[in-house]
């Protein structure tokens, strides 16, 4: 065909670049990019969503009626902020914070799971009931109000009354670690005729509850709920690969583990925003061939470290003039420096 058949189309100009003004809602400091390197969409700023009426991301079947597993609609229980993640006491106002930017990195996870269809907060706090649907969730009023296994309970019922031919699981709002690939593999290791529930990382607890469509969860969540819902006649899902998933935070050290699997947008923000406790030394001296230094206190104070002080802090360089988070014990020739990372941050229960 000669070049005068060809029809002569203008050059599509290059995407736009992504406006680093967004922002996470509900978190300051976090740039808002098209998805993370962790597989997580990006949150967008949407409309306040109807209770029932939230984001359904495909039909419940494929087209034609084929008999293909529908997509999963999952319950997702968040307490009061200003009552949430007790054991975090130690980090003071940073506690409720840290409960909010929790829940929006698993919703996050969960919405940009290819095995989810949609995802229903249940919970009573405004802050959170408006962070949340801004990621695309919808928020169901916390009823009757008696606790957790009433609320999931609640929610699961609503989630079958509205999406009827959707299986349903229940999920953890405190996995701010979790990968989409991960709990798709959960998902799809749920058989398709009866309930089945991963057990936490310490193994003693519930991260999740699933169940086929219109089929009652039961929810006996709480302190030894594995036991529980095994007893209950739920199948245990023994899964090695998935450890995002089972990571739920409820001490620093738990916090501290997640840290280490890769923290969600929201959480890694605040924590890097406000870093737990303000600067109190710096830098001084640091041989790394013997991995000790020193340090200089703000009041001038120059203070020695050893190599298992170093050690125990999980750095892994020192430059002089770097500013440190630090606590000291003892006093004169014996005052020891502990260096205040994630792995090392007090836990009010001694865990």
């Amino acid at each position: 065909m000669s070049s005068s058949h060809h029809r002569h189309r203008p050059a599509r100009a290059p995407p736009a670049a992504p406006d680093p003004r967004n922002r996470w809602p509900g978190i300051p400091g976090r740039r808002h990019n098209d998805a993370d390197d962790r597989g997580h969409r990006t949150p967008r700023h949407r409309p306040p969503v109807r209770p029932g009426a939230g984001p359904d991301r495909g039909s419940d079947r494929r087209a034609g009626g084929a008999a293909a597993r529908a997509r999963w609609t999952l319950v997702v229980p968040i307490k009061p902020l200003a009552e949430a993640k007790s054991r975090l006491a130690a980090l003071g106002p940073l506690r409720p914070r840290l409960a909010l930017a929790f829940a929006l990195d698993t919703v996050a996870a969960a919405l940009a799971c290819p095995a989810v269809g949609r995802v229903l907060v249940v919970g009573r706090d405004a802050r959170a009931a408006s962070a949340l649907r801004a990621l695309g969730a919808t928020v169901l009023d916390d009823e009757p109000g008696d606790g957790l296994n009433p609320a999931l309970s609640h929610g699961s019922s609503t989630a079958h009354r509205l999406h009827p031919h959707s299986p349903v699981a229940t999920l953890s709002a405190d996995l701010p670690a979790l990968r989409p690939a991960e709990l798709a593999r959960v998902l799809a290791a749920v058989p398709p005729d009866g309930r089945a529930f991963l057990a936490d990382a310490p193994g003693t607890g519930t991260v999740l509850l699933a169940g086929p469509p219109r089929t009652p969860l039961r929810p006996a969540f709480g302190p030894g709920s594995r036991d529980r819902h095994a007893a209950g006649g739920a199948t245990e899902l023994r899964l090695p690969d998935v450890p995002s998933v089972r990571r739920d935070v409820d001490t620093p050290a738990d916090l501290a583990a997640a840290h280490a699997l890769g923290l969600g947008p929201a959480t890694g923000a605040l924590l890097e925003s406000s870093m737990l406790l303000p600067m109190q030394a710096t830098a001084f001296t640091f041989d790394p061939t013997t991995r000790s230094g020193s340090v200089l206190l703000d009041d001038g104070t120059p203070l020695p470290f050893d190599a298992p002080a170093f050690d125990a802090g999980g750095l892994r360089l020192l430059r002089p003039g770097q500013r440190l988070r630090i606590r000291t014990t003892g006093e004169g020739p014996a005052r020891r420096v502990t260096f205040l990372t994630l792995p090392t941050f007090p836990d009010p229960e001694g865990n």
